[in-house]
């Protein structure tokens, strides 16, 4: 067996696979697991007296340590610190008014000094989410399990990548959960004008009954998702002109919003996007499309096990300004284009500190706490593209 700790003769399996490569011998079952070693849980020496996972050191250890860098680094805004609450400030447009200047009647003047108040919209965002994470370092307890200072450095340096890599995909986690806010909002809200049906669209508009199955399928997909973006970049046109139907509206306070190509962004599934890579390439998905729009592919939305599905008890905010939550469960998600600061997250404190040495233990701690905010404002302009 090649897990073990002795040296095993390999020329009979070498033989064996030789005279077959060679065309000397026919096809034959070879024992490659002989030879072969693969990742084995069972330690075959002692372990370490501390962590009781690391085994006394034998010959060489291998770190495996890999940087992870976190999707959805485009919702990230500026840090704030002070205060505990940010408020945003709008103004909702006032109708014309008559010209005084004809008709004039003899004996009268015009009183220019009549007071027109700004109709003001102030929305409020509330709440900070708090958390934090450490690890332990030993001075000496560990010494048995490696060779030199080099390697138990290697080891720490294991150790601190490690953590930086969970907080990393927990600001990722947490990013993408507002993405699905987001998203689960627009459709409880249910503003015909944020949610576009792609099939329902295409089918109509080509007399086709094509559905989330058979547009992919090769005499189907091409046509229609040359066309799905198309609409898309429309849309992206749209929401640079000043207008009030791409957002929620609280009633008599309704905000002109446009949002031009640089504030708008974009996440299209990645699934969709990669065969149009490969299925449809240099016909469909280049810059013509969405020129200007910062796009970024989802690989999932929620769960990676149902990569099109969502289901969440959302919160959002509908046309009386009182916010509700409903749950809602949606699937064949395609993409979403948004105004920059129709969601975000703020790092609003965030530090290490490594603690004193404890002198009884031959240990420190280093703690991280993170202080964030994740929010939707569903009074900026988002549309959502469905595949149904």
């Amino acid at each position: 067996m090649a897990n073990s700790l002795t040296q095993n003769q390999l020329y009979t399996v070498l033989n064996s696979i030789a005279a077959q490569a060679t065309g000397n011998a026919g096809l034959t079952a070879t024992d490659t697991s002989s030879f072969v070693t693969v990742a084995d849980v069972t330690l075959k020496s002692g372990y370490d007296n501390v962590i009781s996972a690391i085994s006394q050191v034998l010959s060489r250890t291998i770190f495996s340590n890999r940087p992870y860098t976190r999707k959805f680094r485009t919702l990230e805004t500026d840090r704030i610190t002070f205060g505990n609450h940010v408020r945003k400030l709008a103004i909702a447009d006032k109708d014309w008014e008559s010209d005084e200047r004809l008709p004039l009647t003899e004996g009268q003047s015009i009183d220019m000094y009549k007071v027109s108040k700004p109709n003001i919209l102030q929305t409020n965002f509330y709440g900070q989410e708090v958390y934090q994470r450490h690890y332990t370092l030993f001075k000496d307890q560990l010494d048995v399990a490696f060779s030199s200072e080099t390697e138990f450095a290697r080891f720490v340096a294991m150790v601190v990548q490690n953590c930086s890599d969970i907080i990393e995909q927990a600001h990722e986690s947490l990013s993408r959960s507002t993405v699905v806010n987001a998203i689960a909002g627009i459709i409880a809200l249910n503003n015909s004008s944020q949610i576009v049906h792609l099939l329902t669209e295409y089918n109509t508009l080509t007399g086709l009954s094509l559905d989330a199955q058979s547009v992919y399928e090769p005499d189907n997909f091409k046509a229609f998702i040359q066309w799905a973006y198309a609409r898309m970049a429309t849309v992206s046109d749209l929401l640079t002109e000043r207008s009030e139907i791409f957002h929620n509206n609280i009633s008599g306070k309704e905000i002109k919003r446009h949002t031009p190509k640089e504030m708008q962004r974009a996440y299209i599934y990645a699934p969709t996007r990669n065969m149009i890579d490969s299925m449809v390439y240099a016909n469909t998905f280049n810059d013509r499309y969405l020129r200007g729009v910062e796009a970024e592919s989802v690989s999932f939305w929620q769960s990676i096990k149902d990569p099109t599905k969502i289901n969440v008890k959302c919160g959002y905010t509908d046309n009386t300004g009182v916010p509700a939550s409903d749950t809602v469960t949606e699937d064949n998600i395609f993409a979403l284009i948004f105004d920059r600061e129709m969601m975000g997250m703020t790092v609003v404190n965030q530090w290490s500190a490594r603690t004193p040495f404890n002198a009884a233990g031959g240990y420190s701690n280093v703690y991280f706490h993170f202080t964030d905010r994740y929010y939707n404002d569903n009074f900026e302009n988002a549309v959502l593209f469905l595949l149904d």
